[in-house]
Order: structure tokens, then C-alpha cells, then sequence
């Protein structure tokens, strides 16, 4: 019952580790069931942990590599605006701490620590910025934690 509850209480749900008995499997299936979407992440396929989340995917669900996956699949949470030219697009009112992490990233691909540096800020700081402004659809990260400006 537990398991029903959680799944409809969600948009989809994410599996990340799941043996083949595992209680993760059954939500997942009451998801599916409720027409919810269902996500997993991979895992090592030697490793008892991974064999149900891995069947999983196999069976259907989407395959997550990172939070984009699923973010460009629950757009409705999340819609895009109107794309607009770049250089007339006018940016969100931000704190001055978003500014300053905005303003530190370059027209290339950035280093979080770069950044970081830059906007002479914490790294848990610059983290939860970045974070706010991926959120703000304003910034992109890029593996490697590499960040780039949405135009």
C-alpha cells in the first residue's frame, strides 16, 4: 500500500540501486501502472544491487545519466520560455549572489572552480548558486562540472 501511495503522490520515479526482490521494483511497477514515469540508473552488471534497476531499463524505463534526463522529460515542471536572442533576452531579477556566479561564468564552458574563484565565494555556495540558476534555466552544466550560460 505504502508503495502505491509514493508512486502517485510522483510525477515519475527515479531508481537509482535495485536487487531483483527489491521494494524499489514494486514501485516501479505500481508507477507503471498508474501510467507514471519510470526512471533508473544504471549500475554495474556483475552487481546484485544493480540486477533490477538494470532490468529496468531494459523492460522500458529511461535510462538517467544525470538530473537533465530527467528534467527535459518533465518539461511541465519545468517549461522553457519563449526562446528569445540572446542579446535582447533580458535576465530574471537575481540575488547578488546569483549575479556574481552569473557574472563569473564566460561565453565558453567554465570550471566550477574557476568560478568559484572568480565571484570569491564558498564552493557550497557557487554549488547552491549554480544550482538556483540551472533551475532559472539561465546556466547549463556540462560534465565534469563544467558550467555554460543559456543564451
Amino acid at each position: 500500500m505504502r508503495n502505491r501511495i509514493i508512486s502517485g503522490w510522483s510525477q515519475g520515479i527515479l531508481i537509482v540501486e535495485a536487487g531483483l526482490n527489491s521494494g524499489a521494483l514494486i514501485t516501479a511497477s505500481q508507477a507503471i501502472e498508474q501510467g507514471r514515469s519510470v526512471y533508473a540508473v544504471p549500475g554495474h552488471i556483475n552487481a546484485p544491487s544493480a540486477m533490477g534497476s538494470n532490468r529496468l531499463i531494459q523492460q522500458g524505463a529511461k535510462l538517467v545519466m544525470d538530473a537533465s534526463d530527467i528534467l527535459d522529460d518533465l518539461q511541465i515542471l519545468l517549461p522553457e520560455s519563449k526562446p528569445i536572442a540572446a542579446a535582447t533576452r533580458p535576465l530574471p531579477e537575481l540575488s547578488e549572489s546569483e549575479r556574481s556566479v552569473y557574472d563569473a561564468i564566460e561565453a565558453s564552458e567554465t570550471a566550477i572552480d574557476a568560478i568559484a574563484a572568480r565571484c570569491n565565494l564558498p564552493s557550497p555556495t557557487v554549488s547552491s548558486v549554480l544550482l538556483r540558476l540551472e533551475l532559472k534555466r539561465l546556466v547549463k552544466q556540462l560534465p565534469g562540472k563544467y558550467f555554460v550560460k543559456l543564451g
